[in-house]
């Protein structure tokens, strides 16, 4: 997989502050969203920025939350797209997609695996 480019790295910056600022300041109605506490830890561009995923989490890590949240704004992508265009200077704006961000959840499992007996053990022979 090749690394992003800088343009794809920057437009992708801008759409997440846009994200944000559209989530923060426009009415979208949907219970899902309602008092939702979203984050936008990353939007990936495809390298001819036609489309753009943000991953999307609940604030606390709760996946079931982060799913809802996720569905929800599936749901209205066409008019967040609307809501982008009038935001950012971009010839075209990416098709919009939403997924959850499961890093948090990866960090999680290797933890758990660190802090295992048996890795613990390991650990130890080689520290001494």
């Amino acid at each position: 997989m090749k690394a992003p480019s800088q343009r794809q790295l920057r437009v992708g910056e801008s759409i997440r502050h846009a994200m944000v600022e559209i989530l923060a300041r426009e009415p979208i109605h949907d219970e899902d969203l309602f008092d939702a506490q979203i984050t936008f830890p990353e939007v990936r561009l495809s390298p001819d920025l036609k489309h753009a995923t943000c991953y999307v989490m609940a604030l606390g890590g709760e996946r079931e939350r982060s799913i809802f949240i996720a569905k929800a704004l599936d749901r209205h992508k066409k008019y967040i797209r609307g809501l982008l265009a009038k935001r950012l200077m971009l010839k075209y704006v990416p098709e919009v997609k939403f997924r959850i961000d499961d890093r948090y959840d990866h960090v999680l499992k290797i933890d758990q695996l660190i802090g295992a007996p048996r890795v613990q053990q390991d650990l130890d022979g080689i520290v001494k």
